[in-house]
């Protein structure tokens, strides 16, 4: 066979479920509305459940569902009549995903749910299946045809069930409010975590590592703490007060050598950077990140409301904390 066949059957496959997909629009109808808000004034957990390709989809659902500020998890339906149905609360909602919607895994425990007043919302691929009609609430997910040329495989089923699910957990979602930093609680292992969590404090070099001179120090002696430190910058204190007058880098060094000074008797206040951009400790390390892009600079030092200086970061440290 060659690649364009290859292609083709991809592109056919693909178009297949997409229609699947583009069909769903018009159904989403007051039953979507009542699906959010059942989901809203849920005091427990969403206990998502299903069997075969359905659990599968039932999980990844219950996994979008709790890291968007829905309290979810996944219950397999075969292990529910046998013990785990312990796991669901009076206060809980169950969300069944059944393609068929007799799954005789889930129709055994429709009883035991009702009595237990549990709300039960279905997505299923026919409306007027067992499951269907015992749910508070349905969903209709059929689709025209699997994308398996067989008509076997769960291929456009469980994409429309899928896409379902993540049409209620976004809805539901942008009603609760929910923000990139409640996300990020949820997520503090990944990229957006590290960068919404991390405190410029957690990453900033502090005490005896800040590399910092007074105003009349001379520029070899700049040059000397700003090579023990390594951080390639070195903070300016006023003499006087101690508070922070500036900041001399590598781009302030390159800088003074167009003027060829004497390094043993030039001094750093000449030379240095004043009312330097600066950070307050207690800021979002992503924050730093952004201002150095917007000032295209490296480092930063930070103080706090006086201009005391608290400690000193620089793109580097930035990197290994994972936040770029």
């Amino acid at each position: 066979m060659s690649n364009p066949a290859y292609i083709q059957l991809g592109l056919a496959v693909l178009k297949t479920e997409a229609d699947a997909i583009s069909a769903l629009v018009e159904r989403l109808d007051e039953n979507f509305t009542r699906a959010c808000e059942l989901i809203l004034d849920c005091k427990g957990r969403v206990v998502v459940t299903g069997m075969g390709k359905s659990g599968h989809i039932g999980n990844k659902i219950a996994a979008t569902l709790a890291s968007t500020g829905t309290p979810a998890f996944f219950m397999h339906s075969g292990e529910a009549s046998h013990g785990d149905l312990g796991m669901i609360t009076a206060d809980d909602l169950v969300i069944a995903l059944s393609n068929s919607g007799e799954t005789s895994e889930i129709t055994l425990l429709l009883p035991l749910l009702k009595r237990l007043g549990i709300p039960l919302l279905a997505l299923t691929g026919k409306p007027g299946s067992t499951l269907a009609r015992s749910a508070d609430i349905h969903l209709d997910v059929s689709v025209s045809k699997e994308a398996c040329p067989l008509g076997l495989a769960p291929t456009s089923s469980t994409t429309a069930m899928l896409a379902m699910g993540d049409a209620l957990a976004v809805a539901v979602l942008e009603v609760r409010g929910f923000t990139e930093e409640d996300f990020a609680l949820s997520h503090p292992g990944g990229n957006l975590g590290r960068r919404l969590l991390l405190r410029v404090s957690d990453i900033m070099h502090s005490g005896d590592a800040i590399p910092l001179v007074n105003s009349d120090a001379s520029l070899k002696e700049t040059l000397l703490e700003m090579t023990a430190k390594g951080l390639g910058m070195a903070g300016v204190l006023d003499a006087a007060s101690g508070r922070l007058a500036g900041i001399y880098t590598d781009g302030d060094l390159r800088r003074t050598f167009e003027h060829m000074p004497n390094i043993a008797t030039a001094r750093v206040r000449d030379f240095m950077t004043a009312n330097c951009v600066t950070i307050d400790a207690e800021r979002i390390a992503g924050e730093a990140l952004k201002i150095m892009h917007d000032k295209k600079i490296n480092a930063l030092m930070v103080v706090d409301d006086d201009l005391r200086v608290q400690g000193a970061l620089n793109m580097h440290d930035l990197l290994r904390a994972g936040v770029v």
